[in-house]
């Protein structure tokens, strides 16, 4: 029976994808470290370190099945992690057992295994992380010039369009996804070599077994050993935390978008999806709030594989194991987070009416920024201030529209008639390089997405 959000099979998908949990499950896992095994085999083989038949009969065995429930019995009792697979590798192979795992020590099978899997999962976050970039490209254009309020210290500041904060967030996302590419030579390196990771035990050809079995695994070879240099894992994991980070913020900023005072957007819909056990009317924004609570849980499992740097001497499990932990939690984590925001920007419901209702909720104060500078150019910038400052003020303790206020100020009158006021705060001639800026980044995006 499942103990972990990751794996129930009831709430399971909030939290990840099944896509993703198979590259971190046990069984594959288990496919990696044998990979592993098979390739050093082979490597050796070829260069004469182990006999040519005795290094095909490890391949062969190393694809073989093992029953994991025996390797989870036998390894409780010698209280090793890898020890086991070994013996049942060694026995599946027979006469050629004896080959097996030849000059190389557990961590390299498991660090370059791991690797292995990170290559999986970072496969499909990339797949995924442009999947959503491309649902944001696609609202930033339909929404290039639609109007709504930008809001600062979560109140409303200036006009702006729907399509540049979109945009905002897409330029953000491809960003990451150069970090993706750029990461990807650093974490995608093998480890073998040996105990303390001076290859030793194989004399002066440890490099030439090293660089042979991680070119049969199409993997880096490292310039010298990482056991003790977590920093690959780490700085993997805070990427992923990073990613993990912008999707949580567009998760949250989407939620509160969809507040009934504001009402500018709605997660997809349809009849079926519950918002409450006691209140039938609620539409809550479910699928973004899940979305959103897991970016702590990413952040969480990225300091833990920070914690994996603080090695002791050459090599220790205090710091190493947490990276176990880590590792299959970001991936799991994350991919939940792209699948979900995938889906709900994918059918997301921008209400453009209430978008242009709340630009005027205010009576024009949201373009109290235009009207300083259109009398600044005649007053003075610092004299413009002041008068729309307390024209302003006035006008939130009457509840009047600012162009009246404004209107009845015969500093402001003796140069400006209620034409021009009324003109002056108008939403959509307040948009500045929001369009233009918007044209930008889907130019990076065809470059980046095609």
């Amino acid at each position: 029976m499942a103990s972990h959000v990751i794996d129930m099979l009831t709430i399971g998908n909030s939290f990840g994808t099944a896509e993703m949990r198979a590259v971190w499950s046990e069984e594959a896992r288990l496919r990696a470290q044998l990979a592993v095994e098979g390739a050093l085999a082979r490597a050796e083989g070829d260069l004469g370190i182990i006999p040519t038949d005795a290094a095909d009969r490890i391949a062969a065995a190393s694809t073989e099945e093992f029953d994991l429930a025996e390797l989870a019995e036998a390894g409780a009792k010698a209280m090793h992690s890898l020890n086991a697979t070994v013996a049942a590798l060694q026995h599946a192979a027979g006469e050629a057992g004896e080959w097996v795992h030849f000059g190389v020590t557990t961590q390299d099978v498991v660090d370059t295994g791991a690797v292995l899997q990170i290559r999986d999962g970072l496969a499909i976050l990339r797949r995924d992380l442009r999947a959503v970039a491309g649902d944001l490209r696609g609202l930033a254009e339909r929404h290039r010039d639609t109007p709504m309020a930008a809001r600062t210290h979560y109140v409303q500041a200036l006009p702006t369009t729907f399509g540049f904060k979109v945009a905002v967030w897409l330029d953000e996302l491809l960003r990451h996804l150069d970090r993706l590419d750029d990461v990807a030579d650093r974490v995608l390196t093998g480890n073998i070599n040996g105990a303390v990771g001076t290859a030793a035990s194989l004399g002066t050809r440890g490099r030439a077994v090293e660089e042979a079995t991680l070119g049969l695994l199409d993997l880096a070879a490292p310039t010298i050993s990482w056991q003790s240099s977590r920093d690959r894992i780490a700085e993997y994991a805070q990427l992923l935390a990073l990613i993990s980070a912008s999707l949580g913020k567009i998760a949250t900023e989407l939620s509160t978008l969809m507040h009934t005072e504001i009402a500018e957007v709605d997660e997809p819909f349809a009849m079926g999806k519950i918002g409450s056990t006691t209140m039938p009317h609620k539409r809550n924004p479910a699928l973004l709030e899940g979305a959103a609570a897991l970016t702590a849980a990413v952040k969480h499992a990225a300091a833990l594989a920070l914690d994996g740097m603080a090695t002791v001497h050459e090599r220790d499990a205090i710091s190493w194991r947490a990276e176990w932990i880590a590792l299959p939690e970001l991936h799991i984590y994350l991919a939940g987070q792209l699948a979900t925001l995938h889906r709900v920007l994918d059918g997301l419901v921008v209400h453009e009416a209430a978008m242009l209702r709340n630009l005027h909720l205010q009576g024009g104060l949201i373009l109290s920024e235009r009207a300083m500078f259109e009398l600044g150019g005649r007053l003075g910038k610092q004299t413009a201030h002041q008068i729309v400052y307390e024209a302003s003020m006035a006008a939130i303790d009457t509840g009047r529209p600012l162009a009246d206020v404004l209107a009845d100020d015969p500093r402001v009158t003796a140069s400006f008639d209620r034409a021009t006021i009324d003109g002056w705060l108008d939403p959509l001639n307040y948009l500045g390089d929001a369009p233009a800026a918007v044209d930008r980044v889907l130019a990076r995006a065809a470059e980046a997405l095609g």
